[in-house]
């Protein structure tokens, strides 16, 4: 395992997160949800093995697959941090997204907020993972977010192949973005050519293995989902079948009829202002505490 505890100018640099909502990054609720009940099922399953992520930033996800390291288990993180881009593409990606705000002192210091021990650090492009460094079945689960180019996508999704054990998962990041059109291409020629089975479908996130789809479809159906706000739909995809999770939509806030006169007449710089204050109320009261990383 590479690096220890950050030095005193590292944690000056990079303050620890008072909660995991506190790290930057794009791991959203939902997906949290769906990453901690598939794992723990696995934990209760009896299902054993590794955990990869290929491609980290801060440690927002990277910090909830440490939660669920079980005993002998251990979670590999591969991204390039401060180091350059082995290709034109890539750095051109680095430098329009994130480039100014990934390091990998901020990643350490976020991750050590909320474990004592660092995970395995692969500082590199995701590809160096094909020379078999990660032994061939020796994952339970892989989550792939780094690149957004096709070549790079299909090559970490090759990566995840071989990584992930006979009832392994893959979780796949931006699959449906328009921005990401590579990433659409390399997750669904898997599905199409490469055997990939489709379990399960957020806004962010493909869930798929080459294992048993069923019981994995089985396994989130165990789960009231539209208890906790969620809503549950199934498609059909290459005739295999696939859940698809969302957010519940709240029914729009009527107002009364003395309210809605009062913002029509008020100028219209009041009425800006009163809608304001009126959403901030309700935002502040729509609020509540969520678990995850």
């Amino acid at each position: 395992m590479e690096a220890a505890v950050p030095t005193i100018e590292t944690a000056a640099a990079h303050p620890a997160p008072l909660n995991r909502d506190d790290i930057p990054g794009w791991f959203f609720r939902l997906d949290r949800a769906a990453f901690a009940h598939l794992l723990c099922a696995q934990s209760a399953a009896g299902v054993t093995g590794d955990i990869l992520e290929l491609g980290s930033y801060l440690g927002r996800s990277a910090v909830l697959l440490g939660d669920h390291l079980r005993p002998g288990e251990r979670l590999t993180v591969c991204d390039l941090f401060d180091s350059d881009a082995g290709d034109a593409d890539n750095a051109a990606e680095m430098a329009m997204s994130y480039r100014k705000t990934l390091t990998r002192s901020a990643f350490e210091a976020n991750y050590l907020a909320f474990h004592t021990e660092l995970p395995e650090i692969v500082q590199a492009p995701t590809s160096v993972l094909a020379d078999g460094r990660i032994p061939a079945g020796s994952c339970r689960f892989v989550h792939v977010d780094a690149s957004h180019l096709y070549e790079h996508v299909a090559g970490d999704i090759a990566v995840a192949r071989a990584a992930l054990g006979e009832h392994g998962l893959v979780a796949l990041d931006d699959y449906r973005s328009e921005h990401t059109p590579g990433v659409s291409a390399a997750v669904w020629e898997a599905v199409f050519t490469g055997g990939l089975r489709p379990v399960l479908l957020t806004p962010m996130k493909f869930y798929g293995t080459w294992g048993d789809a069923a019981a994995a479809r089985e396994v989130l159906l165990g789960r009231d989902w539209r208890a906790d706000g969620y809503t549950v739909d199934e498609d059909t995809i290459a005739g295999t079948r696939v859940l698809r999770l969302n957010y519940q939509v709240k029914a729009p806030v009527q107002q009364s009829t003395p309210r809605r006169l009062a913002l029509e007449l008020l100028p219209p710089v009041a009425t800006r202002a009163t809608r304001r204050v009126l959403r901030t109320l309700r935002e502040r009261r729509a609020v509540r505490p969520v678990q995850g990383a």
